[in-house]
């Protein structure tokens, strides 16, 4: 089913991706990316999930953040986070994009 218009991601410039994907490159982040996937999470749960300290874990959780792959919620003394399921989808977008043109012929040289 095709995306709205309006509701389609916007696609991502070079930079943005290559921002996305240095999060995305550390086994860490991976991990925590996969544990989000089934939705959100305290931090609690992750560091036993993971096995992570919670230094440790706050400061991936950070970099992720900073990448614009998760958005967080503060509950009490709790901090929760989510998967930001539109950059996903951009960074989805993105290599689409590349797969699309990657089989394409180069011009014959001179």
């Amino acid at each position: 089913m095709p995306v709205a218009p309006s509701l389609a991601p916007q696609a991502l410039d070079p930079h943005q991706a290559r921002a996305l994907l240095k999060a995305l490159a550390e086994p860490i982040r991976l991990q925590v990316i996969e544990a989000l996937g089934d939705g959100e999470r305290c931090v609690c749960e992750l560091t036993e999930q993971l096995g992570l300290a919670q230094s440790k874990l706050s400061f991936h959780l950070r970099v992720l953040k900073e990448a614009g792959l998760l958005a967080d919620r503060q509950s009490g003394r709790w901090v929760y986070y989510r998967l930001r399921p539109e950059a996903i989808e951009q960074l989805r977008g993105w290599l689409a994009g590349l797969a699309a043109h990657c089989t394409t012929p180069a011009e014959p040289c001179c």
